[in-house]
């Protein structure tokens, strides 16, 4: 019989062990949360440590343990102010798109990150009709993001999911081409037909490349490198040099995998655990201050859904490493 998993615990796991069960205890003794509290247990709830900005999240969220109070979250940036990746997302749709539009030299002079835009195009080869459309693809995945959550509202920035279904933090396979693809349903067959080899936690994998496109977070630490990944499977190129590391998939290659292991070891021992041999933070220490019930809720919270993302269980980690469903492959 599984027990019942409580919402905030919906970026780490799918059914409630007996950790996730003591947390839950020590939340059900405290008094009433007042919203500030709420929301720092939301920003836990949203954590994902595949981020490119996920440290300092962690860091935010360590710093409104210790005060009682945050002004961080959704909807908190300031209007008009660009977040700091905007750049590189909107020179990769500029790229693209001059590509699907012929004109591919007016924009070869663009930089992705670190990588000229010359050097993305090229894994695209001869355009074609199917190449256009699954470029297109790209290009909405990117939009959606830069506008998001406006893209919601704009039908022009909205991206139709290729081969996911389900809500956030779902995983559901369509079985059928989304209503949206159906005037180029051949398109749509073929990509999510289209198979990647490459390895997730170090053994052979295979991925669609619909899959990959809905996969492809323009927030992810590895941006650049998943997009070259993508646009060298649509030129052609199915055994990529590096493995596409997206979501919960190929986590162990994350950059901060060492860091988020130190502020772990420092929250187990803060929430009362034994003091582990691995490194401590004090710095962490001080900041979250002298132990309270709710910051022990808070912290034990925190540090079990890093724990859970840098080791998923295995019900996740099935969920990350599937190809895509069954009959994409017959």
């Amino acid at each position: 019989m599984t027990t019942s998993l409580r919402p905030w615990w919906r970026n780490c796991a799918l059914e409630a062990d007996a950790e996730i069960l003591a947390i839950d205890e020590l939340e059900d003794h405290l008094a009433p949360n007042d919203p500030n509290i709420t929301q720092i247990r939301e920003l836990i709830s949203s954590l994902e440590l595949c981020h490119h900005k996920a440290e300092r999240w962690v860091e935010n969220i360590v710093e409104a343990i210790g005060t009682g109070e945050t002004t961080k979250g959704l909807g908190t940036r300031s209007p008009g102010q660009l977040h700091p990746a905007e750049e590189v997302w909107q020179n990769a749709c500029a790229a693209l798109a001059a590509w699907c539009a012929g004109r591919p030299s007016a924009k070869a002079d663009l930089s992705i990150g670190i990588v000229p835009a010359s050097q993305l195009l090229a894994c695209l080869g001869e355009r074609s009709p199917l190449k256009e459309w699954q470029v297109q693809r790209v290009i909405e995945k990117i939009r959606s993001a830069i506008h998001w959550p406006q893209s919601y509202e704009d039908p022009t920035a909205h991206y139709v999911w290729l081969l996911l279904g389900g809500g956030e933090y779902e995983c559901a396979y369509l079985n059928d081409c989304p209503e949206h693809y159906e005037q180029h349903e051949d398109f749509w067959l073929t990509t999510v037909r289209t198979m990647i080899h490459d390895t997730d936690n170090g053994q052979q994998a295979a991925l669609s490349l619909g899959l990959a496109i809905d996969m492809l977070m323009p927030c992810h630490w590895r941006f650049v490198e998943n997009l070259q990944i993508v646009l060298e499977a649509i030129g052609g190129k199915l055994e990529p040099d590096k493995p596409l590391a997206a979501c919960g998939r190929n986590i162990t290659l994350v950059p901060i995998r060492q860091r988020m292991e130190v502020v772990s070891n420092t929250l187990r021992v803060y929430c009362g655990g034994l003091a582990p041999r691995q490194e401590l933070d004090e710095d962490l220490l001080a900041l979250l201050g002298e132990p309270t019930d709710t910051k022990r809720w808070l912290g034990a919270s925190l540090e079990k859904t890093i724990r859970l993302q840098l080791n998923p269980p295995d019900d996740l980690r099935a969920i990350s490493s599937l190809a895509g469903p069954d009959w994409v492959r017959q």
